[in-house]
């Protein structure tokens, strides 16, 4: 829970303060002092009288009544310091900075629970242990350096490193992106990212609260909190992005079907995040790149328009933009020759626009007004920099006033960070925000104006409940057999080959006449069967069904046999994996060896959407093949979606289930019929 004393505190003690500001208490008393809190400050030191100017307590047990404590003390002395100030003294927030705690073994571990209990008994907000603290438009309860300047325009940003978060503010703030509130939440023993999150997402309002919030992620806790919060921001008009780090996995796991093969914990947080309308970025510069373009208005559309005084920086930015999809229109007509007649001779308006290395601020002007009111683009990207034979005060002037006045944003990309380093620090204290080159700074564009935001949830497809029910609950763990199988497609609505397992002679030509030819024969019981042998297509006769049966009835493992009738279409591929906390994943791709072959899959969190679906479809590599090409059928891909969220409905149904594999379905333009189905239980 936030408590309000977290956000705005009207008194601050900070327990371990000193006047050493290169310790942790010492810097947060200096950064609150020196920050303007307006509150009452407290501090505890047993040695000193007087602690930067204030007047010292011996002890907590000294304190009147306080609204947020700070600890910078051993964490063997944090326990009962919070015990007296939460359960004496009123405390409703307490911030730990201090570390050894579960962190660094059992002992730690105690410790920071029993903190944890005192803090919930009483209901109060704790951050930490083990961070760089707490920064909100009230006080700047940190430790750290720098400190940044705090505006309603900012970015609010949550870390789970406090280390990390330091440098995210570095890098930021050489961007002079600005920053609404910060929070470290180090070892989450009560609030971690999911929690502040909640709490910016309940307390958002369009228009007053900060649209750009930035996560720092080491570990997903709670997936549904996440999920929960940053669609709401999301649907509410905010942007959400995050680095979740740990992506890698060193070496590779066995595993004993394809969905096991090709599914990571990875996999599950790319899911989450498309669901949830996170833009996942992998490094503090990207983060910070795409935060600073956030912070300008949208552009209503993607056509850009491109102003240089430098050829090589304008081709690298159009190649980027141009790659991912952005528009980089020509521009022409009689607006067009009326502001070249305003350009030096040699310069260019076809898109870039080249006003050449002397063109003047006055110039600049000239084409800013053009592309606001004469020509067809949605945004402006100013390249400008200087080979440092004079000042450009007047240019970044000129750019300023435009950015603040025009209805199209403008992006200032400025990268002579060292020639006109006091031109560019002097047009960031106006409130620029500016970019030092322009292949991450495309990047970054092309992100935003692709992002699709958060996924509405939808009902999911209607199932059999009670049928599902029945046979996951009778049903112990390992492979379920082919006719459990058969059930459970049939009770999710899942279509499939008709099929009959059989193990002597007496039931196979029972069966194949039910059926009729061509029939398909496969194994039953090896995990792989094409690997040994057991399947065999297009059978027609009578000899051949019973010189194949005692064929695979010989090989090992083998209990007996299936058959199905022949059918045609392409292959495909439907696959679920539970990923712990985060529930299901599910996944699609081309089947049959293409699955190996190929590894072309995507993926999604159960419940999947029909939009998700989509989005899983058309993401293949091999999209292609299921549309249809070179006189190639394609597929149904309405009942490919529809049984790609079957799947997902039968998960939700039973999440007993460990792994299931379709593979493949067979689509053309009528039907998509799923032919083998392997389904793993796992409670």
């Amino acid at each position: 829970m936030v408590t309000k004393q977290l956000i705005n505190p009207k008194s601050i003690v900070v327990v371990g303060g000193s006047d050493d500001v290169r310790k942790p208490g010492g810097n947060a008393l200096y950064n609150l002092i020196h920050t303007g809190y307006s509150g009452k400050i407290h501090v505890v030191n047993p040695k000193a009288e007087y602690v930067q100017g204030i007047k010292a307590c011996k002890s907590v047990d000294e304190l009147s009544d306080v609204d947020l404590a700070i600890l910078a003390i051993p964490a063997g002395s944090c326990t009962q310091a919070v015990e007296t100030l939460c359960k004496k003294k009123g405390c409703k927030a307490v911030i730990i900075f201090s570390a050894g705690f579960h962190e660094d073994g059992e002992e730690g571990a105690r410790i920071e629970k029993e903190i944890t209990d005192i803090v919930n008994e009483t209901g109060a907000s704790l951050i930490g242990p083990n961070c760089i603290g707490v920064m909100t438009p009230n006080y700047a309860g940190l430790f750290t350096k720098p400190v940044p300047k705090l505006s309603s325009y900012g970015a609010d940003i949550i870390s789970g490193s406090g280390a990390t978060v330091v440098f995210i503010l570095e890098a930021a703030m050489n961007l002079g992106l600005r920053f609404s509130s910060i929070f470290s939440v180090g070892n989450s023993a009560q609030l971690g990212v999911e929690d502040i999150l909640e709490y910016l997402d309940e307390s958002y309002e369009p228009g007053v609260s900060s649209p750009v919030k930035l996560l720092y992620i080491e570990s997903i806790n709670n997936p549904e909190k996440l999920l929960k919060h940053a669609r709401s921001l999301s649907l509410k008009g905010a942007t959400v992005a995050a680095i979740k780090s740990g992506y890698s996995e060193a070496g590779s796991r066995a595993a004993s079907s394809h969905t096991g093969a090709l599914a990571s914990p990875d996999q599950a947080v790319d899911a989450l995040f498309k669901k949830a309308g996170i833009i996942r970025c992998y490094g503090r510069t990207e983060l910070v790149t795409l935060a600073s373009v956030l912070t300008f208005p949208k552009p209503k559309g993607k056509k850009i328009a491109i102003v240089t005084h430098a050829g090589g920086p304008a081709v690298m930015l159009t190649d980027v933009l141009s790659t991912n999809g952005i528009k980089i229109p020509e521009i022409k007509g009689e607006k067009a020759k009326e502001l070249l007649e305003k350009l030096y001779p040699g310069s260019s308006v076809a898109n870039p626009i080249d006003f050449l290395a002397t063109g003047t601020a006055e110039q600049l002007g000239h084409i800013l007004d053009a592309c606001e009111n004469d020509f067809d683009v949605d945004a402006v990207v100013v390249i400008f920099g200087s080979p440092g034979l004079g000042h450009v005060y007047d240019v970044y002037d000129v750019l300023w006033d435009k950015i603040s006045k025009s209805t199209k944003p403008i992006y200032p990309v400025l990268p002579s960070v060292i020639n006109v380093k006091d031109e560019i620090q002097y047009f960031m204290d106006k409130g620029g925000v500016c970019f030092p080159d322009e292949v991450p700074f495309g990047k970054a564009l092309s992100e935003v104006l692709n992002a699709t935001g958060a996924i509405r949830e939808e009902e999911s497809a209607p199932v059999d409940i009670a049928m599902i029910r029945k046979v996951i609950d009778e049903a112990g763990n390992g492979y379920l057999s082919p006719d459990k199988v058969q059930i459970l497609l049939d009770a999710a609505g899942i279509s499939r080959a008709r099929e009959a397992v059989v193990n002597n002679e007496k039931d196979l030509i029972r069966e194949a006449k039910a059926i009729g030819y061509p029939i398909v024969m496969k194994v039953v019981g090896p995990v792989h069967k094409t690997d040994v042998g057991g399947v065999t297509l297009g059978i027609n006769d009578d000899g051949t069904l019973f010189s194949e049966f005692a064929r695979m009835m010989k090989i090992k493992d083998t209990t007996a046999v299936l058959l199905q009738p022949m059918l045609t279409g392409t292959q495909l591929f439907i696959g679920a994996k539970r990923e712990g906390k985060f529930g299901h994943l599910v996944m699609c791709g081309l089947g049959g060896i293409f699955i190996e072959a190929l590894k072309d899959v995507s993926s999604g969190l159960t419940p999947v959407s029909k939009t998700e679906a989509d989005n899983m479809i058309h993401s293949l590599r091999g999209y292609k093949l299921i549309q249809g090409t070179r006189g190639q059928e394609g597929v149904n891909e309405v009942l490919f979606n529809e049984a790609i969220r079957r799947v997902s409905a039968l998960c939700r149904i039973a999440p007993e289930i460990y792994e299931m594999d379709l593979n493949p379905l067979l689509g053309n333009p009528k039907t998509v019929t799923t032919v083998d189905a392997r389904i793993r239980i796992e409670k």
